[in-house]
């Protein structure tokens, strides 16, 4: 006997009697079929535990209800919760999704570019890996009209929609709340400076500083790839200086996690003698000790956003249409920079 998954039309048809083409007249509910062979065709179909092929179907419309979805680490919070928003409306609906993780590598996430491609999605969206300094590959969806949305990292050299949240608001908050503190020296370590939600962290950072009229010291300044390795080998190479800050923004909570466990293996005390402000407001930063004071930013919203912003193109075949949604961003004032 067939296996369930191998069952075909045609065996419906042969224990019946009838031939395929009606089978599959019935099993759309064709209209020049009785409601009297639609109800046989049905019944043998549950019976011998028939599944429709849905990508052959979806083949001859070209169209597959499906999304696909590019991320960098899904272990970080802001992406799994971007991806809970992009599944739970793409699902609402009738799109399925398949989610690729760079591993934030070049080449890895080229390779995911093709996946998706061969899978035929009807659309993909994707947050750029933090070593993609070349974007070509993504050239295979916008050379072919395939819809492309970018979210978080975005990219600007191709012509398409994106979604991110106000990253240079978020800078400037997380710098004029360590001044507001009485922080004089205030240190950034920041993320890879070929990415525009990083130069704009680092931008909000400085006009803050300019603000209110505090010199910047190029010295304070760290570009990172944001790993929690790297993020101790900058609070090494700062906290070590013969003059050090008295306060860092980190331009994500992965850092300033690895910040404030080398202070308390150091026995610099937080934030009496270092004050310190994250981003992305991770789970784990409540629950630190001293809690982390850091910038928020809604994954989930992201992802949902990016999503209605995808299948509004998909939906009304707008092609190339460009679109830039900005989220906004609040401080979440915790114990690590809370000195007054």
């Amino acid at each position: 006997m067939k296996k369930e998954s191998n069952i075909t039309i045609h065996d419906i048809a042969k224990a019946l009697n009838i031939s395929g083409s009606t089978v599959s007249r019935a099993l759309n509910d064709n209209s020049r079929i009785s409601d009297k062979t639609k109800k046989a065709v049905r019944s043998m179909a549950k019976k011998l535990g028939y599944q429709p092929n849905a990508l052959a179907s979806n083949l001859r419309t070209s169209c597959t209800n499906t999304i696909g979805v590019i991320i960098p680490r899904i272990s970080r919070y802001f992406f799994s919760s971007a991806i809970t928003g992009i599944e739970e409306l793409a699902r609402t609906k009738g799109y399925n999704v398949i989610i690729c993780q760079s591993n934030d590598q070049e080449a890895r996430e080229s390779d995911c570019v093709q996946t998706l491609f061969a899978s035929r999605v009807d659309g993909v969206i994707s947050s750029i890996a933090i070593n993609t300094k070349n974007y070509d590959h993504y050239k295979t969806f916008t050379n072919r009209g395939i819809p492309l949305v970018f979210f978080d990292r975005v990219c600007d050299e191709l012509e398409t929609s994106q979604v991110v949240v106000d990253d240079f608001k978020g800078g400037f908050l997380a710098a004029e709340h360590l001044i507001s503190k009485g922080c004089k020296r205030i240190a950034h370590i920041s993320g890879p400076q070929h990415l525009n939600i990083y130069i704009n962290r680092l931008q909000g950072y400085l006009k803050a500083l300019r603000k209110h009229s505090i010199k910047i010291e190029e010295e304070l300044i760290i570009e990172s790839p944001l790993t929690r390795e790297d993020g101790m080998a900058c609070a090494k190479k700062l906290l070590e200086s013969p003059n050090p800050p008295d306060a860092i923004f980190a331009a994500n909570d992965t850092s300033a996690l690895s910040i404030i466990l080398y202070a308390k293996e150091n026995g610099i005390r937080i934030p009496e003698d270092l004050a310190i402000v994250g981003f992305s407001n991770e789970p784990f930063s409540e629950y630190l000790n001293p809690s982390l004071t850091t910038i928020e930013q809604s994954g989930f919203d992201v992802g949902t956003k990016a999503t209605e912003l995808l299948l509004d193109i998909i939906t009304n075949k707008t092609g190339n249409y460009q679109e830039t949604i900005v989220l906004p961003v609040k401080l979440i004032e915790r114990e690590s920079s809370n000195r007054i």
